[in-house]
Order: structure tokens, then C-alpha cells, then sequence
């Protein structure tokens, strides 16, 4: 492995850039085929390892779920040799077990979005991914050692459902996916995870429990003050969390997330165009050459 590509990407707020440790920074603008990512990409020397830092919803948080270009953000990490990426994002609980305060490492996900480019595949190359568990195991595992290491209150598993946002639920959608067993709800995570199996990334979500989002009625619905009070009071956590992960993480490991295209693609190599292999090379050049 080339030791300055970063051993880590994490996809979070801005906020968490802010390492004291954090050394030797460079910053990384990036064009990808499918556009810019939502901002620049941080990259610096933390515990002797190499970081990538990517604001999702850009510096000064001014792009919707809606808007996040996932693919772009995906793709520029890709190119910079990034195998790992560590979500970190905001939740809602839908259980009385899971309190504001407490992070999440789901293990699945349900897609309840609506309007988002969901897949790098189409227009010519078709490949049908396995999201059977869309969350690495292993990587999963070891973020929720960090953060408890970190001292943070943690639970390993649970659904996550991607709402299309940016509103809030109604109480009566909490109270549906309450009923279906979904554990927490967020506005990112989709189709974001997809498109990190598609990259053959391994992908885990660090997820900040903020509200009870609406369902609660003891408690005060979900409000863009509340979710910034708690992730102002996590961060200094998040990110004692991930010194311990990188400081834990060998720089490079084997895992079946970096073979998810193997078995997958479909289409005919003699029916894939020369700029369809360009312009996905990052992704399909190992499997079909440009």
C-alpha cells in the first residue's frame, strides 16, 4: 500500500477536522466525472496515519440531503486510495433505549428516499451489487471498540432508515417505522453506504443519537437546536473515537468489501463503450481494462 493514501476516510461535519494532532495537512480538490464533492478533502497525519476528511454537506453546512453530490464525494475518496470510510451523522431514536447522547453503529439499512442518483451503474454498464449486509462487518466492529474505548454510552446494531428530508417526520411516520422495528432514522445514509459497496469500500456509520425524533411524547420533538446542541457536546467525543480507530487500524487488510464488483457487472465487456471504462476506470478498471 502507498503510505500517503490515506488509511481512513471519514464523511462527517466539518467540525471534526479540528484535531490538534492532526499534522502535515494537505487539501485535495478533486473533479470527478460525476461532479465536485461537497467540498474540498482534508487530508493529515493522524497517530502516524494518514486521514481524509470530507464535509458532506460542505464547509458552513449549506447543501440539503437532497443536494449531497454522494456520488462525486464517493468517487473523489476513491481516487484518493481511501479503502475504508466511517459515516459520522446525526440520528434520531426510535427506541426508548437509545438516548440522545448515545451513538449507534447500525448493522442494516432501509432506503426511504425519493429523489437521489443512487448507483455509479447505467447508461450502458449495467452491475447488480450484493447489499445483503450493507454496513462492513468488520469495520463496524471496530468503530464501536473506539467509541467505547473513547468512553462513549455505544450499541452495536439496529436499522437505520434514510427519510428524503430535509424535514422532520410526522408522528405519524415515526410511529410507522417505530412499528416496523427500525431503531434510528437519518436524512444520509442512503444512498451513500450503496455507493460505498459499489466503490468496494469498506463502509461503517458512527451514528449520534441528537433527539426521539417526534414519536416520544414525553420528550420535545426533534428541532434543528436540539440536533446541533448534541453534536456540539459529541464532537469532542467523535473524535477521541476515531484517534482510537486509526490508532488501531492496520494500514491495510483484506476484506470482501474490495471484491463487491467481482460477480457483479453483467453487461457484455464487448457492449461497454471505451468512455464508459474511462470515465468508471476507479471502480471497474481491475475487472475491465479502458
Amino acid at each position: 500500500m502507498n503510505h500517503s493514501m490515506p488509511t481512513l476516510g471519514i464523511i462527517g461535519g466539518s467540525g471534526l477536522y479540528n484535531f490538534a494532532a492532526l499534522q502535515d495537512i494537505t487539501t485535495h480538490t478533486i473533479t470527478t466525472p460525476y461532479g465536485q464533492p461537497s467540498s474540498p478533502i482534508l487530508v493529515g497525519t493522524l497517530s502516524g496515519k494518514r486521514v481524509a476528511f470530507l464535509a458532506r454537506h460542505g464547509i458552513g453546512h449549506f447543501i440539503s440531503p437532497s443536494e449531497v453530490n454522494y456520488r462525486a464525494n464517493i468517487y473523489a475518496l476513491k481516487i484518493l486510495g481511501v479503502q475504508r470510510i466511517v459515516s459520522i451523522s446525526a440520528c434520531g431514536s426510535l427506541r426508548e433505549d437509545y438516548a440522545p447522547g448515545h451513538i449507534v453503529i447500525p448493522d442494516q439499512l432501509v432506503d426511504f428516499t425519493r429523489n437521489r442518483a443512487r448507483t455509479f451503474f447505467g447508461d450502458g454498464l449495467v452491475a447488480h451489487v450484493g447489499v445483503a449486509n450493507p454496513f462492513c462487518g468488520r469495520l463496524a466492529s471496530q468503530v464501536h471498540e473506539a467509541v467505547r474505548q473513547a468512553g462513549g454510552i455505544v450499541h452495536k446494531g439496529g436499522s437505520l432508515i434514510t427519510i428524503e428530508g430535509p424535514r422532520f417526520s410526522t408522528r405519524g411516520e415515526s410511529d410507522l417505522y417505530r412499528s416496523w422495528g427500525i431503531s434510528i432514522i437519518g436524512m444520509t445514509a442512503c444512498p451513500e453506504a450503496f455507493l460505498a459497496r459499489e466503490a468496494e469500500l469498506c463502509y461503517a456509520t458512527m451514528a449520534h443519537v441528537t433527539d426521539y425524533d417526534v414519536w416520544h411524547i414525553s420528550e420535545q420533538p426533534v428541532s434543528v437546536e436540539i440536533v446541533i446542541r448534541t453534536l456540539m457536546q459529541n464532537t469532542e467525543l467523535a473524535q477521541t473515537a476515531i484517534q482510537r480507530l486509526i490508532e488501531a487500524l492496520p494500514e491495510e487488510e483484506d476484506c470482501s468489501c474490495h471484491h463487491a464488483l467481482a460477480e457483479a457487472i453483467i453487461t457484455n465487456p464487448n457492449h461497454i463503450s471505451a468512455q464508459k471504462r474511462s470515465e468508471m476506470a476507479w471502480l471497474i478498471g481491475k475487472y475491465l481494462p479502458a
